[in-house]
C-alpha cells in the first residue's frame, strides 16, 4: 500500500502557498475518530487530502451541507463470486461507494494456482480502485479436495515477498491449524508481520484458543451472536458477513450495539451480479446495520476506518490530511446511495452511474478462457447410485441462507421425499474421478442442474433428479459445461433450458454485470418453475456442497467427506 508521505506540493497546498488541484467545498465531514460531523472544506493534492478548510483551487465543487464520508472498503471478499471480470466489478460497485476491497483469491488459485492470481493481480493495475489481494492459504482447502493447482509455504511467501501480497487469507483448515500441521503454521508463518485470515464456523473454548494461539486474527463465518461474543472477547477480529447465500448480519450485529465497534467491520464475502445491481455492495451492510439499531457514526466506522485499520490500508479510512482522497458525498444520507463519488481526488460516479471513461476495459488473459479438462464426457451410469440396502443413507441436508449442512439420514427410497442424486467429476486432469451421494433440501423433482462454481477445488457439481431419469439428465448437463467451457447450466429431459456461462477459469463472465444477472435471474427463475427447486439461491448453495472444511457433511470428486471427524465415509454409513 502507498505510504502516507506528502510531496513538496502537497505541504504547499496544504500550507496555502500553492492553490489545489480540488475543493469540495459547504460539506459535512464525518470524523471516525471521534464519531463528529465537521462543516468544513476538503482540499485535494494529487489525489490526497492537504488540508480542511478552503483553499485557492483549479476546480471548486460545492456540495451544499452534503454528508461527507471516506469510502467503502471490503475486508473480505472473492472476486470469483460475483461473477464478473475486475473491471467490471468495479463499474459495478463503485457507484455504490466502494472504493477498495481485500480480495482473496482462492478460487483463481485453485484453478490456475499462482499464475492465476498473479494475472488477477496485474489486471487490477490502472483501475480507479484498491485492490489488496491476499495469498490463498488453502489451496486445496483439505486433503479431501482435488483442485488444479496447490499453495504450499513456497507459493505463499512467492505471492507474499515477490508480488506484494497483503496477507495470508482465509486459514480453513481449522483441524490442520488445531492439531499443529506443521505445513499449515508453515503457511501462517509466511505471513511474517502481514495479517492472517480466518475461517473457523462454530470453534469455540479451547479449540479457538489453538486457533488464536497460532496466529489467525479474524473470522468472517460467525452465525449466531454467542460465538461472535466469544471471539471478540478473545481478541478476534469479526466480519459481520451479508452475502447473497450467507446473511448473517441481523444474527450478530448486536454485538457492536452491546459493546462497541472495536474490531469489528462489514464484510460481503460472496454478492452475486444481480445482489450488487439490486441491493448494493458494501452500502448495502451499513443500510442493513443501521435499520437493525445500529447508530449511523457507529455502521460507518465498520465499513471505513475498522476495515482499513485492521488492513493497514494506512491512506484510507478517513478524510482527513494525508489521506487518499476517496471521498463519498450523500445529499441523502438515508438512501446510502451516494450522490457523487470520487477515487483519489477524481470523480468516478455520479448518481449511480460510473463517468464515462472512469474504468478502463482490462482484458481477460486467452489462456484463462480454457479450464474444462474433463478426459472425456461421463456417460450416464457414472452417475447412477444405488440405494443402501435398507434404503437409509447419509444425505447432505442444505439449510436455507446458510452455508452449513447437516449429516441426515434418510430412507431415500421413500417416496415423496425431498432427495436428489449429487455429484462431483474431477474436471482440471482429466481424471475421470466422480464422488456420488444424496442431497436433500433443493426441492429437485426433475432434470438436473450443474456448477463449475464450487468452492474451492471447482470441480464441476450437479444435482439431479433421484428416479432413474437423474443420471442421463446429470450425463448432460456435465457435457453441456465441458462445451461452453464453465457456468451454470439447467437441463431437463436432456435440454438445456437455462444457463450462465462462466468461460474466465469456469468462474467468472466476459459479459455486463447487468447481462449476467439477467442470465441468473432466469436460470433461478427456470429452475423454480420447470425443475420445483424451493432453494432461494440453489447455484449459491450447490457451490459450497463440495467445501469440505464447513461442517457437517460434503462431498467431492473423492466421495463424501465427514466434516466432523475429517474423514471420508461411506453414504450406506449409518
Amino acid at each position: 500500500m502507498p505510504p502516507r508521505r506528502g510531496t513538496a506540493r502537497m505541504l504547499a497546498v496544504a500550507r496555502g502557498d500553492e492553490p489545489a488541484d480540488l475543493v469540495i467545498k459547504g460539506g459535512r465531514v464525518f470524523v471516525p475518530g471521534t464519531r463528529e460531523w465537521v462543516r468544513t472544506d476538503l482540499a485535494v493534492a494529487d489525489g490526497v487530502i492537504a488540508g480542511w478548510g478552503m483553499r485557492e483551487a483549479r476546480d471548486v465543487v460545492e456540495v451544499d451541507g452534503a454528508s461527507l464520508t471516506a469510502a467503502f472498503i471490503d475486508p473480505h471478499m472473492h472476486l470469483e463470486s460475483t461473477k464478473l471480470w475486475v473491471d467490471e466489478f468495479v463499474r459495478t460497485v463503485l457507484p455504490h461507494g466502494t472504493t477498495a476491497v481485500a480480495a482473496d483469491p482462492h478460487e483463481i488459485a485453485n484453478v490456475f494456482g499462482v499464475p492465476g492470481v498473479v494475472a488477477f493481480a496485474d489486471a487490477t493495475c490502472g483501475l480507479p480502485f484498491t485492490f489488496g489481494i491476499c495469498a490463498s492459504s488453502c489451496v486445496p482447502a483439505s486433503p479431501f479436495e482435488s483442485p488444479g493447482a496447490e499453495l504450499g509455504p513456497a507459493e505463499l511467501k512467492e505471492l507474499l515477498e515477490v508480488h506484494g501480497a497483503l496477507g495470508i487469507a482465509e486459514v480453513m483448515n481449522v483441524r490442520g491449524v488445531i492439531n499443529g500441521d506443521p505445513e499449515v503454521l508453515a503457511k501462517i508463518a509466511a505471513a511474517g508481520s502481514r495479517r492472517v485470515d480466518g475461517h473457523a464456523p462454530g470453534i469455540l473454548g479451547r479449540q479457538l484458543d489453538a486457533y488464536l494461539v497460532a496466529g489467525v486474527e479474524s473470522d468472517h463465518e460467525c452465525t449466531d451472536l454467542d460465538e461472535a461474543e466469544e471471539k471478540r472477547r478473545k481478541g478476534m477480529w469479526i466480519f459481520v458477513r451479508e452475502g447473497s447465500a450467507s446473511r448473517n448480519l441481523s444474527a450478530l450485529i448486536a454485538t457492536v450495539s452491546l459493546h462497541g465497534t472495536d474490531r469489528v467491520a462489514l464484510c460481503t464475502d460472496d454478492r452475486e451480479p444481480d445482489t450488487l445491481l439490486r441491493d448494493g455492495h458494501v452500502n448495502d451492510c451499513v443500510r442493513l446495520a443501521v435499520a437493525a439499531g445500529v447508530k449511523l457514526e457507529d455502521a460507518l466506522v465498520l465499513a471505513t476506518s475498522n476495515p482499513a485499520e485492521y488492513h493497514h490500508f494506512d491512506h484510507l479510512g478517513w478524510l482527513a490530511p494525508g489521506y487518499q482522497a476517496d471521498v463519498l458525498c450523500f445529499d441523502d444520507m438515508t438512501t446510502f446511495e451516494p450522490a457523487r463519488v470520487w477515487q483519489a481526488g477524481r470523480l468516478v460516479a455520479t448518481n449511480g452511474r460510473v463517468v464515462p471513461g472512469a474504468v478502463p476495459d482490462v482484458p481477460t488473459p486467452d489462456w484463462m478462457l480454457h479450464s474444462v479438462h474433463l478426459g472425456h464426457n461421463p456417460g450416464p451410469g457414472s452417475f447412477d447410485l444405488a440405494p443402501p440396502a435398507g434404503g437409509r443413507a447419509r444425505v447432505i441436508g442444505t439449510e436455507p441462507r446458510s452455508l452449513s449442512t447437516k449429516d441426515v439420514v434418510m430412507d431415500v427410497t421413500g417416496p415423496g421425499l425431498d432427495v436428489a442424486r449429487i455429484a462431483v467429476v474431477e474436471r482440471h486432469r482429466g481424471t475421470g474421478r466422480i464422488g456420488l451421494g444424496y442431497v436433500t433440501g433443493f426441492g429437485l423433482e426433475r432434470g438436473a442442474i450443474a456448477s463449475t462454481v464450487a468452492h474451492d477445488a471447482h470441480n464441476c457439481m450437479v444435482v439431479g433428479a433421484r428416479d432413474g431419469s437423474g443420471p442421463k439428465e446429470m450425463a448432460a448437463g456435465v457435457a453441456r459445461l465441458a462445451e461452453i467451457g464453465g457456468g451454470q447450466v439447467a437441463l431437463l429431459d436432456g435440454r438445456v433450458i437455462g444457463e450462465v456461462p462462466l468461460p474466465i477459469g469456469g468462474l467468472m463472465s466476459n459479459k455486463s454485470a447487468t447481462e449476467v444477472a439477467q442470465e441468473l435471474r432466469h436460470l433461478t427463475q427456470v429452475v423454480a418453475r420447470a425443475l420445483g427447486v424451493t432453494l432461494e439461491a440453489p447455484f449459491m448453495q450447490l457451490s459450497f456442497l463440495g467445501l469440505s472444511v464447513i461442517p457437517e457433511l460434503r462431498i467431492t470428486d473423492r466421495g463424501l467427506v465427514d466434516v466432523m471427524t475429517c474423514s471420508l465415509t461411506d453414504v450406506g454409513a449409518v
